[in-house]
């Protein structure tokens, strides 16, 4: 009997149209759907938009239409985008739905009548963007801790949930099941909840686009109340028009099928919301709980945080119109570890797109397919056989589902491409145009191994591996994505394709950048600029008095993330005496390569087990054609005095400094 998977996205606040940040998120969870479904259960995965809240009536006013036209228009734009980029939702649900409404209005009387609901009065900072109430030591310098805007005091008569009834149920269950991934947020939320937990305010009487309490004419749910019940109330909808049941009571499986996996996938900044107000909702309405609460990082972009008024807001769907959606799924989910921060770069997209789907494996159907039609003019190659497996394939495939199990897309990438780069290996070792070489086994073996890649794609890049499967043969166009092993050479007549990602030259590249990147800002928009010396380059310093020049804001020094982190790993760069390849260790976030220009000052021996600053938000470069993730701190111009070391051992590898 199969599990039934459960995945939901957050509802998208309908106060913008979707941009990189919302696509990436979605597209992750699209593709642990699509994976689920290829291992034969019963998927469910479920987006939407959340459209109620003092802010959408506030903005829809301001265009001059109602709530509802306005967020009729942008659940809408949705929906287009998550079409054109591919993503296999089964439901798109939004607040202003009926049923959802309804069942909002049945949760919130199930839980007013058992006392977990009661009225008072509350006064206190709110954030209009956030929706949300702060207490005074929550607040940055009286702003908002997300959005760095001033807030507003307010004062009402509202319901409140007993969410501090909840705090040792939660703790209790943070420690028996460890729902929130990755750990670093676990830690996060699990201090948050020792720190005590308040009564949560849950109505609203300054406005009125919203669910209407039920019997409490003048107050309307708060918004994140409502958005986060859409989880359930979908659940719900399902259940009535087709009979299924991805949501039962605690303790009780769903109807005809024992097994069940809930996963919520996120951006950090709402963590809280999911893994303590969310839990403690459903423990009060006698509901079962999330497995799985993951909380992937933040996308800035080319080093800086993501703004309207930067105007360097990437637009998922220009970027896929020019490349194909498949390149920008492959992009996003390749480019950062799942839960860690990333940084987006319009010439990384270009570089990977060139280096590892046009020359990789866009070049190995290529050069096999080539050499088919080259020397079996009638693209018949040998007949289907068994035959050794060559390219290790069980031991890549294997690896790629506990990987994709794990929720690690990006690595499970890496194991795709390194079956890719044994098959152009094998390819270059067996040499088919050499006369005495045995040319039908060697191709049909790549072209085995190609229809293996195909398969492992499919939940990432789906559209070009159906194009793949179909290059192989009219015989697998139509074969259904499924985890697939080594069944032999492949030995029937593949048709001739187009290439599937086209190699970008130089003027092609130049064009596109300069097509996406926003409008350069002029000298006076420009913040000041915080300057550090990369591992192959130095700068001087600025001897100017002026303070724009000779001073940053606590804000601007707020943007850069140091981490302690502990080099297990030191060795030359090849042709760069100064360069060594540090692999460092971040504790709960994982491990990452460094470049450093410190070969002069250090031997690579003196260096494995200490201890030192990295600074981790730094855009990815490459330096000498190897990758860097990260700069750790030293000393000197040109030449390196010494390291930013840490002396106290028991500092973790990941630990903030500040």
């Amino acid at each position: 009997m199969s599990k039934r998977y459960y995945i939901t996205t957050p509802i998208y606040y309908v106060s913008d149209p979707p941009h990189i940040g919302h696509a990436y998120t979605t597209i992750v969870a699209d593709a642990l759907a699509r994976y689920h479904r290829m291992r034969g259960e019963t998927v469910h995965y479920l987006t939407g938009t959340d459209e109620h809240g003092q802010k959408i009536s506030r903005i829809a006013e301001e265009r001059g239409k109602t709530p509802k036209a306005y967020a009729d228009e942008i659940a809408e734009a949705y929906q287009q985008a998550w079409r054109r980029l591919g993503i296999s939702n089964d439901d798109f649900i939004r607040t202003t739905d009926a049923d959802h409404e309804a069942t909002v209005q049945a949760l919130w009387r199930r839980l007013e009548a058992q006392g977990d609901i009661y009225l008072a009065e509350y006064e206190g900072p709110y954030c209009v963007a956030c929706e949300q109430f702060y207490t005074e030591k929550e607040l940055v310098e009286s702003k908002c801790p997300v959005h760095k805007r001033p807030v507003e005091t307010l004062k009402e008569s509202s319901y409140n949930f007993r969410l501090s009834k909840y705090e040792k149920p939660l703790l209790e269950w943070y420690a028996r099941m460890n729902p929130v991934q990755p750990e670093v947020r676990m830690n996060e939320v699990r201090t948050f909840v020792e720190g005590g937990l308040r009564d949560l305010s849950v109505s609203r009487t300054t406005f009125s686009w919203g669910v209407p309490v039920p019997d409490h004419p003048g107050h309307v749910v708060y918004v994140w109340i409502d958005a986060l019940s859409n989880y359930y109330s979908a659940t719900r909808r399902l259940e009535k028009t087709h009979g299924i049941d991805f949501w039962p009571p605690a303790g009780e499986p769903p109807r005809g099928e024992p097994e069940l996996e809930i996963v919520h996938v996120m951006g950090k900044e709402i963590s809280r919301f999911h893994a303590v107000y969310w839990p403690a909702l459903l423990m009060a309405a006698g509901l079962r709980l999330p497995d799985v609460v993951f909380c992937h990082g933040w996308w800035t972009v080319d080093g800086e945080k993501m703004s309207k008024t930067e105007g360097n807001v990437v637009d998922p769907l220009k970027l896929a119109d020019d490349l194909g959606a498949d390149a920008v799924r492959y992009f996003v989910l390749r480019e950062v570890p799942l839960g860690l921060d990333g940084d987006f770069s319009h010439e990384a997209l270009l570089q990977r797109f060139n280096s590892e789907l046009a020359n990789d494996l866009g070049n190995l159907l290529n050069r096999t397919l080539g050499m088919v039609h080259k020397y079996f003019p009638d693209g018949k190659v040998a007949p289907r056989g068994a035959a050794a497996d060559p390219l290790d394939t069980a031991q890549r495939v294997a690896s790629w589902q506990t990987l994709l199990d794990d929720m690690q897309p990006s690595r499970a990438l890496e194991e795709i491409f390194v079956l890719v780069r044994a098959a152009n290996a094998y390819i270059d070792k067996a040499a088919p145009w050499k006369a005495e070489s045995d040319k039908p086994t060697i191709l049909g073996n790549v072209l085995e191994g190609c229809r293996i890649v195909a398969h492992l794609i499919s939940p990432i890049m789906p559209e070009k591996a159906r194009a793949l499967l179909a290059q192989l043969g009219p015989e697998l166009a139509d074969e259904p994505f499924r985890i697939v092993g080594w069944e032999g050479t492949l030995g029937f007549a593949p048709p001739v394709g187009t290439p599937l990602f086209p190699r970008l030259d130089e003027e092609r590249k130049t064009a596109l950048l300069e097509k996406w990147r926003p409008r350069p800002m002029v000298a006076a928009e420009k913040p000041a600029a915080i300057t550090a010396t990369s591992p192959s380059t130095s700068t001087s310093t600025s001897t100017s008095t002026s303070p724009s020049a000779s001073t940053i804001s606590f804000e601007e020094f707020g943007k850069i993330e140091l981490r302690v982190a502990e080099i297990v790993s030191a060795e030359p760069v090849p042709k760069a005496k100064k360069l060594l390849l540090l692999q460092v260790d971040l504790g709960p976030l994982g491990r990452r390569q460094v470049v450093a220009g410190i070969a002069e000052a250090y031997a690579p021996t003196a260096l494995v087990g200490k201890r030192v600053i990295l600074v981790c938000n730094l855009a990815p470069a490459t330096i000498r054609g190897v990758r860097s993730e990260g700069m750790i701190l030293a000393a000197g111009d040109d030449a390196i005095l010494g390291l930013s070391t840490v002396d106290v051992a028991s500092i973790p590898p990941g630990t903030r400094v500040r």
